[in-house]
């Protein structure tokens, strides 16, 4: 066994044997063993303990007997304890979900303070045979399939390519002392019923299944190299990045194979699930205007882009400009002047800079957003126009509409920033003082 532990680490490259380690010691047999071989390798190691306090004194016993473990080994000890059940509650997530967010944490901690390259914890073959159970129950991707990986950025497992009966084997062999959790037995855990229930009814099936299911994960994660090429080659002509939002070629989606699965590798990271996926494809082929929402971010289905933006609280807010401002930043930037009229003024044609007739405007200006129904005379119109027909005929995205500021004098928009003028505010033969805006 430990010749086999040192070629899986030298093959997965797990860890160089002069790096230090922080050891998760659970007191279970599974992280004794790691630890056991580890030292039998000669790896500087410091040992982790977590109390989570789920199983009273069984829990302080388990800390008792790492404690003594570090002692005998002559390893550095480290143990915190968890009010597991308060986080669980507070963050609204299971009991396993919690112990998983805390010791994690605990151990990056650790890291970061006393210098260790990685940890090491003791997942072994059949915890990845039960993981890709459960993540098929739960449903999952191609990821999902191939279980739990041999390195993970700070974690490292050198126990998966043991079985549990080999890691017992081993202990047995050199009278390793270890605890036995007897949550283990239970069945109220998703991996308890996969271990204690649904295993030995495949068993029966098939007597081999761990064996064959191994050889099935090696396959998984052989496609899985191969789907995430296919995917990152084609995210370059599906995905533009525009300041702090991602646009997602709607054409580039029905022209690709497996939209779907293209789509769900671009937008899981932001909290959208498999569910989101297929409704915002099947939006593609009908009206723009839908909205699909995770917890942090919302996409758009415009005309020709899916637009992925974080969630942003409507800003319905007021804003003043004073006459005697020079320059103002919010909500948007504007460099302020006034300039008398000579004979050599000349119009800028840049849509980011408007010149108003200053005796015609009633300070202070106002800064909104636009609303329905409101109106304005566009620079060398007649007539007036809808702000809304106005969007349309300049093919507004939606976002870009609901982005949108107007300047205000009184109730009259004089300004769409960046865009038109009202022409009832312009310059004329007959101004005097001119109020020059520049939009930044």
């Amino acid at each position: 066994m430990l010749r086999k532990i040192v070629r899986f680490i030298e093959e997965e490259k797990l860890f160089y044997r002069d790096e230090k380690l922080l050891v998760a010691v659970s007191g279970g047999v599974d992280s004794v063993v790691l630890l056991h071989l580890l030292k039998e390798m000669e790896v500087e190691c410091s040992i982790a303990h977590c109390n989570f306090h789920l199983r009273g004194a069984e829990s302080d016993g388990d800390f008792e007997f790492v404690k003594d473990l570090a002692e005998q080994y002559e390893m550095d000890f480290y143990a915190k304890d968890f009010d597991t059940k308060a986080y669980a509650e507070a963050n609204k997530i299971s009991i396993e979900m919690a112990a998983r967010d805390l010791r994690y944490n605990w151990f990056a901690e650790l890291c970061d303070v006393f210098h260790y390259r990685y940890i090491a914890v003791g997942h072994h073959a059949d915890d990845v045979l039960e993981t890709v159970f459960i993540n098929l129950a739960r449903g999952t991707g191609i990821h999902g399939l191939t279980g739990i990986k041999p390195k993970n950025d700070r974690i490292v497992r050198p126990l998966l390519s043991f079985t549990r009966e080999q890691i017992l084997g081993y202990a047995k062999e050199n009278h390793l002392q270890y605890r036995e959790d007897s949550t283990n037995q239970e069945t109220d855990y998703v991996r308890n019923k996969i271990r204690h229930q649904v295993m030995p009814v495949l068993q029966e099936i098939n007597p081999g299944i761990r064996h064959t299911m191994t050889e099935n994960v090696q396959r998984f994660r052989e496609v899985e190299q191969i789907y995430n090429a296919e995917i990152e080659k084609n995210r370059k002509n599906l995905v533009i990045q525009k300041e702090d939002s991602l646009l997602i070629s709607i054409a580039g989606l029905k022209d690709v194979k497996a939209p779907v699965s293209h789509l769900y590798e671009i937008i899981s990271p932001f909290g959208f699930h498999q569910r989101d996926v297929r409704n915002i494809v099947e939006s593609i082929y009908s009206i723009s205007g839908k909205r699909f929402y995770s917890a942090t971010h919302e996409i758009l289905r415009d005309r020709e882009y899916l637009i992925l933006s974080a969630i942003k609280e409507q800003d319905e807010k007021e804003y003043w400009m004073e006459e005697s401002d020079v320059e103002v930043d919010i909500p948007v930037h504007f460099k302020c002047s006034f300039l008398q009229r000579n004979p050599g003024f000349k119009f800028s044609t840049d849509p980011m800079i408007a010149t108003f007739d200053a005796n015609l405007l009633q300070f202070p200006l106002k800064i909104r957003k636009w609303k329905e129904g409101d109106t304005f005379q566009p620079i060398g119109m007649k007539g007036k126009k809808k702000i809304s027909d106005y969007f349309i005929d300049q093919k507004f995205s939606l976002q870009e509409k609901e982005n949108t500021w107007l300047l205000l004098s009184g109730n009259r928009i004089i300004w769409i920033p960046g865009h038109r003028m009202d022409d009832r505010f312009k310059i004329t033969d007959a101004t005097t003082k001119i109020y020059r805006l520049e939009l930044r």
